[in-house]
């Protein structure tokens, strides 16, 4: 297989594998793709204005305006005024929002489970290694070609 017939390849299984664990994520919880990437982001990086959020998602500001809105509505996330600066707000998990997104991870840790059950312990760790490298290379790509 040449290059061009390999990354085709990638390609597809990407958006396949998009396509598949998108389908299946409402059966793992109550939170749709979005809002289980953005309570992800702040489980790890709380609190964030709205524009770090925005960036650290590669999200246009309305974007991650509307599902921050959105996830303020649902009780699963609060805004509170910067000590530094008043005029801006900072955003972070509620307790209603900690307890959704753990039980989520949970039931999505359960399936990848099941899903890898027949790789190795040494392959999990070269798919997770490689999983990081290409997001990681995806945010470098996505920030230069804005």
């Amino acid at each position: 297989m040449n290059n061009r017939d390999s990354l085709q390849t990638i390609e597809h299984e990407i958006a396949l594998m998009v396509r598949l664990t998108t389908t299946h994520s409402p059966k793992l919880g109550g939170l749709d793709r979005a809002e289980y990437v953005l309570l992800s982001e702040l489980d790890q990086h709380s609190p964030l204005g709205i524009n770090a959020l925005a960036e650290n998602l590669k999200l246009s500001l309305s974007t991650a305006s509307r599902q921050v809105a959105t996830l303020e509505t649902k009780k699963f996330i609060r805004r509170f005024p910067s000590p530094e600066n008043g005029r801006i707000s900072l955003i972070e998990m509620t307790q209603a929002g900690e307890q959704i997104l753990q039980r989520v991870q949970e039931k999505r840790k359960k399936a990848y489970a099941e899903v890898l059950e027949n790789w190795s312990a040494e392959e999990i760790d070269m798919l997770q290694k490689n999983l990081s490298r290409l997001n990681q290379d995806f945010k470098k790509w996505r920030s230069k070609n804005r």
